[in-house]
């Protein structure tokens, strides 16, 4: 597998958004755009040529956009994680990001952070923002509340099991003074692909759980790749239409082929318009048969 990019699901306003968080972030771009065709507009219900999808990267880390509409909303299930090694930084980054959003936790010292606050930026996005030694990064943030409550251990040993080039790297647990949560995860890092991630779990009343809002796109390299992550992580979890999956904690994935993006936005519209369709009715992605569809309409071309 090459990658797995966080993929985040905006109503409207992903370019407005993209261009909000490359503004602020070191290390920053906005890359890649696609946008809506009829096809593709007529099944989702957006606007035919309207912008569909933006790649970016923030702290060197990709990221993609999507203006999906109004299905799904951003909450505290996931949220990023952002490190900075300056207070001026942290100052800067938590009045962008706070204004015109929702206050969780306030910027304030607390036990685990000479600096640390919680806010939902004015799209609903949820940042944690940190004093580190550490240079400006930002990982995806799992809370596990609810149902999941007790299972972020089970969650980071499938997880780190299944992708490659992944460990769980630091765990810190609920002492006794949290006596209905003593043991529990309070925060753990672990690494998938590479990529560090952090997680939390509370058994306090909390009144979200995951959505599809925040989903991780898992970028791979074949067919065989595609079967034993779709195949992992649907067990005891939901499959969804064009690749998209529950797993059995209510997080959401892509598992899609590398190859997908060139048959999907191909030069040729035909073709790009043969593969949507196949795809469209499909749940787990078959490369060989887009390929097939990208190909048919080769063929009745030299026909």
């Amino acid at each position: 597998m090459k990658s797995i990019i966080p993929f985040l699901w905006f109503d409207d306003k992903a370019e407005e958004a993209v261009n909000f968080y490359t503004s602020l972030f070191h290390n920053s771009e906005k890359n890649e755009i696609t946008y809506y065709d009829k096809l593709s507009a007529d099944v989702s219900g957006r606007p035919d040529g309207s912008i569909m999808t933006i790649d970016f990267k923030l702290c060197g880390q990709r990221f993609a956009a999507l203006n999906g509409g109004p299905m799904f909303h951003f909450n505290p299930s996931v949220s990023f994680f952002v490190e900075c090694d300056s207070e001026t930084e942290i100052k800067k980054l938590w009045n962008a990001l706070s204004e015109g959003g929702e206050v969780l936790m306030p910027l304030e010292k607390y036990h685990f952070s000479e600096i640390y606050g919680w806010t939902a930026d004015r799209f609903g996005l949820s940042w944690q923002i940190s004093l580190s030694v550490n240079k400006q990064n930002i990982k995806p943030s799992l809370m596990f509340v609810k149902e999941n409550f007790g299972k972020a251990e089970e969650a980071m040993n499938l997880y780190t099991t299944l992708f490659p080039d992944s460990e769980i790297k630091a765990v810190s647990r609920y002492q006794q003074d949290h006596t209905s949560q003593e043991g529990k995860i309070a925060y753990a890092v672990f690494t998938l692909k590479g990529h560090e991630f952090t997680i939390m779990e509370s058994n306090q009343e909390h009144k979200f759980e995951p959505t599809q809002a925040v989903s991780f796109l898992v970028e791979c390299e074949n067919q065989d790749e595609v079967d034993l992550f779709w195949g992992r992580l649907t067990e005891k979890g939901e499959e969804q239409p064009c690749g998209w999956l529950k797993d059995r904690y209510g997080v959401s994935w892509q598992i899609v082929p590398e190859q997908l993006k060139s048959l999907l936005y191909s030069k040729d519209l035909r073709r790009s318009q043969n593969v949507s369709k196949v795809m469209f009715n499909m749940k787990k992605l078959d490369l060989n048969v887009l390929m097939k569809a990208y190909e048919e309409v080769e063929e009745h071309i030299h026909h």
